[in-house]
């Protein structure tokens, strides 16, 4: 039997920017219609689409739906969670690792959630710091904690590529709200992610 790949996709919002992208590439001086690219329109609608599917996603109805009533009050830490988004400035990825933390006030939610929770605000056009403060918010509105810390470290590929082309410069955002305003409870949260695996 042969392979054949499913995937779901708006079939009115696929094919205006196939029509948009046939355009780009013949204003860039290429030829959509030459062998290698005359399915790479299709392909950049697509992709576009799964990237930004973010906007069709509710960060905290995901929490809410692993949302368990526990009596724990000790920090909850997920760190080093992959994250891809796209720079809303050039269109360009950036790419890098959230560290995220909260402190249970009666419930947790399932650890899954929090990294799902990453995936859906990161697959929208963004800016890393707004990225960071809405991880923050997504997680106070659903679990309503004593705390929620979020640290992203990235990599854009606008300052890596173009512009001023550094490309081992890293960039790092932090958000806190609650008991991690304390600088004891904020220490303790940086010093456990920036702990070395064994």
């Amino acid at each position: 039997m042969a392979y054949k790949k499913t995937e779901q996709y708006d079939e009115a919002v696929t094919s205006g920017l196939i029509t948009n992208y046939k355009s780009v590439l013949d204003l860039l001086g290429e030829d959509a219609q030459r062998e290698g690219l005359i399915k790479t329109p299709e392909r950049i609608a697509k992709a576009m689409q799964y990237l930004t599917q973010g906007y069709q996603l509710d960060p905290v109805e995901i929490l809410n739906s692993a949302r368990f009533n526990e009596n724990v009050s000790e920090m909850v830490i997920v760190r080093d969670i992959e994250l891809y988004s796209m720079c809303e400035h050039h269109m360009l990825p950036f790419f890098g690792k959230a560290h995220i933390a909260y402190i249970p006030n009666g419930w947790i939610t399932g650890l899954s959630k929090l990294a799902r929770v990453v995936d859906v605000i990161s697959r929208r056009l963004q800016v890393q710091e707004r990225l960071t403060t809405q991880i923050v918010d997504a997680i106070k509105t659903s679990l309503e904690p004593h705390g929620v810390a979020v640290v992203i470290e990235a990599q854009h590929l606008c300052m890596m590529m173009r512009g001023v082309q550094k490309q081992n410069s890293i960039t790092t955002t932090s958000a806190f709200s609650g008991q991690f305003e304390h600088v004891a409870t904020r220490s303790e949260f940086l010093r456990l992610i920036s702990k070395r695996r064994d």
